[in-house]
């Protein structure tokens, strides 16, 4: 009798906080969303640009905050300055140049390359050289996992000759279908563990609803809203649909590893009540980078 109470006791608060943080997402989304389809596009370019950059600072915290908890150093100061500084540098940039033409798309290419020299050549003015080599690792690390992917989002959206709300529309909606899927069907029918080390909750029931929900979603979405996604087609919505569910699902994985290693069940503390930033955002950081590639491929930053 003791344990099914004990069982009854947190299936309940585990549904509760799946709902605080879904419910964070929308509103946090509806917010940006409603700038997006206000028809100003100062103010829909200056909504994305500021909650991604909120987004981009509390990330990096959160990201110095696991590292350091799991023993690992960092250069917590430049990784969330130069972090910020690179994405407003890059907003500017794709917001000037019209996407991901000419110079923005140049910058965006030597992006990742130029925050690794800077962290390197930090660590070498560095006089510890027993931790430095790694906190340069870990501090890179950073930039590319918050920063960059962050810069991406923004890539498409300001992509030239597309319609950038409703790129940045479906991306969310697709991304956030794959993470719904797995709670839900996990939840009811899930049995099989994926990664038990990692993610106890994870099953390969959840992953199969992550696949069928967010794909569906995406096919529905294409369809009513093809002339607003301009060169999907329903191969383009089938395979973004397959691709950014998987994605979801490992980019949460992956934010559970940084969990695991640093002992902890919410990324951060900031806001008290929904978890982290991180676990907000963690599956749309791990797709930025497959959604921005799709659409290069699709050949929309013409």
């Amino acid at each position: 009798m003791p344990s099914d109470n004990v069982g009854a006791a947190v299936a309940p608060s585990q549904f509760q906080t799946f709902l605080k943080r879904l419910l964070s997402t929308v509103v946090l989304w509806a917010v940006v969303l409603g700038a997006l389809f206000s028809g100003y596009k100062p103010l829909a370019g200056g909504a994305v640009v500021l909650v991604l950059n909120l987004i981009c600072f509390f990330g990096l915290m959160e990201f110095c905050d696991l590292m350091e908890a799991a023993g690992r150093r960092t250069y917590r100061k430049q990784t969330v300055g130069l972090g910020n500084v690179a994405l407003l540098a890059c907003s500017y940039a794709w917001w000037q140049a019209e996407g991901m033409g000419g110079n923005a798309r140049l910058l965006m290419s030597l992006f990742p390359g130029l925050v690794l020299v800077a962290t390197l050549v930090h660590g070498v003015l560095c006089q510890d050289t027993k931790t430095s080599p790694l906190a340069v690792i870990c501090s890179a690390f950073g930039f590319l996992y918050v920063s960059w992917t962050l810069c991406l989002i923004l890539a498409f959206y300001f992509a030239p000759g597309a319609n950038g709300s409703w790129w940045l529309l479906y991306f969310i909606l697709i991304t956030k279908a794959s993470d719904m899927g797995a709670y839900l069907v996990g939840s009811l029918i899930g049995r099989h563990k994926m990664i038990p080390r990692l993610s106890p909750g994870k099953t390969w029931e959840g992953f199969v609803g992550a696949i069928v929900l967010s794909t569906t979603v995406s096919l529905v979405f294409a369809h009513f809203a093809q002339d607003r996604l301009e060169g999907i087609t329903f191969a383009h919505a089938l395979v973004l649909g397959l691709f950014l569910s998987a994605g979801a699902v490992a980019g949460d994985l992956v934010e559970s590893l940084f969990k695991r290693e640093a002992s902890v069940k919410d990324s951060g503390r900031y806001f008290p009540g929904i978890g982290g930033v991180l676990d907000l955002v963690d599956s749309l950081l791990f797709n930025a980078p497959i959604m921005y590639a799709y659409l290069v491929w699709m050949s929309l930053d013409r």
